[in-house]
């Protein structure tokens, strides 16, 4: 689905440049941009990277660098001239919930009443009898309406930490219902899925929310919370009784044959990259680098990891690029949120795609799930916002102060029928 998503980018792109206010591009050129902008270029050198000696490939580069380095910058413009208003916002949010909780059912009905015939067929006869049939074929990793389960283990995992902090920091009781139930169910998804970095992506983003919540109130019970969360994770046995439990344990234990395969895999990965400092090159798989190219074990081999996936196309130097920027673009946005904003709730907003955001680098830290579809969109763009939110403020305090009184309106006609009934 990446491909048509960025087209549908692209239009809007072009649609914006004909019909948008000009005022709005005032917007793009903030440390995000600029951070995205190097990335962008870096990736774009890579099109003269030849270390397999195969030649310039131009149409394999533009499709490495249109997944690690294009699509961003789309998702960020796109984010930036759009979301324009508390409404627009605000219904962005509601989409993005709907969503999340389909994807939630959809794990639900393939646990609980079954699979699809494509489903199914992907799950036992393809590529998920290896990675998603587990002990003996008791214990299934459920994938919902994602390409695979780390994908969305992780992403509802990251969906989860923004909705819950969105919903303890909403004035409006109708959204932070909404954002709880969303928040909630998104955090119960993860446990299906069976990926085990998804637990630790949940307790980074909401450690994230410590320091970004600027309150003790909410800092202090988030950690008793989450230190009792990791006590019973980590040096006990509770809940072993259920397999899905016992693989999120495992994520915790050192002696794990999966985490030990992925350090034996990188031990032979720095081997062959101490001679290609800059990465084998973009876009260069298995179906372009032959069987007799030095690189070919590094073009076929299995990641594990966004990280590592992007230090083996673009070598140390593009990892080094790729982490700096990230820090960069992530350090703004929290900035914004810790000193720029001023209304609590929006300020929430920030610090939940902030927090989910850093949910989901871990993520990209242990899967290689980073600028998988769709949560390159949705955590990249969400980043996009909190920069957006400054220009807004003025507005969503205006907008919010009218709901409230709304929502306290309809609360004192309750009161008044209450009073009426009793007399």
């Amino acid at each position: 689905m990446s491909l048509p998503n960025e087209m549908l980018e692209l239009a809007l792109l072009a649609i914006a440049i004909i019909d948008v206010e000009k005022s709005r591009f005032e917007r793009i050129g903030n440390v995000m941009f600029f951070a995205l902008a190097a990335w962008c270029a870096y990736c774009t050198l890579e099109v003269f990277n030849d270390t397999c000696g195969l030649g310039i490939n131009v149409g394999s580069w533009f499709s490495g660098a249109r997944m690690m380095a294009f699509q961003l910058m789309y998702a960020f413009l796109v984010f930036t001239l759009y979301i324009s208003s508390p409404k627009i916002l605000m219904r962005y949010l509601y989409v993005w919930g709907a969503l999340a909780l389909f994807a939630v059912f959809w794990v639900w009905k393939q646990q609980y009443i079954g699979l699809t015939q494509n489903e199914f067929g992907w799950l036992y006869y393809g590529p998920g009898a290896v990675t998603h049939l587990l002990q003996a074929g008791t214990l299934i990793r459920y994938w919902s309406i994602y390409s695979d389960a780390a994908n969305f283990g992780i992403g509802i995992a990251s969906s989860g930490v923004a909705f819950v902090i969105f919903g303890i920091t909403a004035k409006i009781k109708k959204l932070k219902y909404f954002f709880l139930i969303v928040g909630g169910l998104c955090i119960w998804g993860t446990f299906p899925s069976g990926t085990r970095t998804a637990t630790a992506c949940l307790m980074v983003g909401f450690i994230a929310y410590i320091f970004l919540s600027k309150s003790f109130k909410i800092a202090v019970p988030f950690t008793i919370l989450f230190t009792f969360f990791a006590f019973i994770l980590v040096f006990t046995d509770i809940g072993n009784g259920n397999q899905q439990i016992r693989r999120m344990r495992s994520a915790f234990d050192k002696k794990d044959a999966s985490a030990n395969v992925r350090d034996i895999n990188q031990a032979t990965m720095r081997k062959y990259m101490k001679e290609a400092p800059w990465g084998i090159g973009l876009g260069m798989g298995g179906d372009n680098v032959p069987a007799n190219n030095k690189f070919r074990l590094m073009s076929v081999i299995a990641p594990d990891s966004e990280y590592v996936f992007i230090w083996l196309r673009t070598g140390k130097i593009g990892l080094i690029v790729f982490l700096i920027t990230t820090a960069i673009m992530l350090f703004g946005a929290c900035w914004i949120v810790f000193f720029t904003l001023k209304s609590p709730s929006l300020r929430g907003i920030g610090a939940g795609f902030c927090c989910a955001f850093v949910s989901q680098q871990l993520g990209g830290y242990g899967n290689q799930v980073l600028m998988q579809f769709p949560n390159c969109l949705v955590f990249y763009g969400g980043l996009s916002i909190v920069y957006v939110l400054p220009w807004i403020e003025k507005e969503w305090i205006e907008w919010e102060s009218k709901e409230l009184a709304i929502q306290e309106e309809k609360k004192q006609l309750k009161l008044e029928k209450k009073r009426q009934s009793r007399v």
